[in-house]
């Protein structure tokens, strides 16, 4: 399968903030700042996978810097860091940008994992991922990094589950 680069399927958007995005304190909502930057992920990670669907499996560390305010326009950053055989890690940097000064700030930032559905809707291949530059590169291992700490953590919580199934403290239906 031929690979496809970064820059190939970085992607770039836009939303600006408006009263029903805010709360009372007149800042955009968590959930709304998390929806775009699902959004734009999803939309790297198609231009990626190129012919099939994508689906968020996880959200790796989402942090707010700052608040968005009402007006404000937020631009979306994403980019391919890492491809599996059948998922993807796309991070997404959100900056926010006051209209009437330029000034613009990091608001957020957040890792998020896809993985490619084909019509059938099971997983499928997805083509690996060409870097270009020192920066893609350092992205690429820092993105592998996470990916072994997340799967060392899925392990673990497997195990904690089926110790605590095996044991007569716990019936199966306290877990959840």
């Amino acid at each position: 399968m031929i690979g496809r680069s970064v820059t190939s399927s970085e992607t770039f958007m836009t939303h600006r903030a408006l009263p029903g995005d805010t709360n009372a304190a007149g800042n955009v909502h968590g959930g709304v700042i998390l929806k775009h930057i699902d959004l734009a992920g999803a939309v790297c990670a198609m231009r990626h996978a190129r012919g099939c669907s994508v689906v968020t499996a996880s959200i790796d560390r989402m942090e707010f810097k700052a608040p968005v305010h009402v007006g404000e326009l937020m631009m979306l950053k994403s980019s391919v860091n890492f491809v599996g055989s059948k998922s993807m890690e796309v991070g997404v940097r959100v900056e926010s940008e006051d209209l009437f000064t330029g000034n613009i700030r990091h608001v957020a930032s957040a890792y998020l994992t896809f993985v490619a559905m084909n019509a059938e809707k099971k997983a499928t291949s997805i083509p690996p991922l060409v870097v270009e530059s020192k920066t893609q590169e350092r992205r690429l291992q820092e993105a592998t990094l996470r990916r072994a700490a997340r799967q060392a953590e899925r392990k673990r919580e497997k195990q904690t589950q089926d110790e605590m199934e095996q044991s007569s403290i716990y019936s199966p239906e306290e877990l959840f």
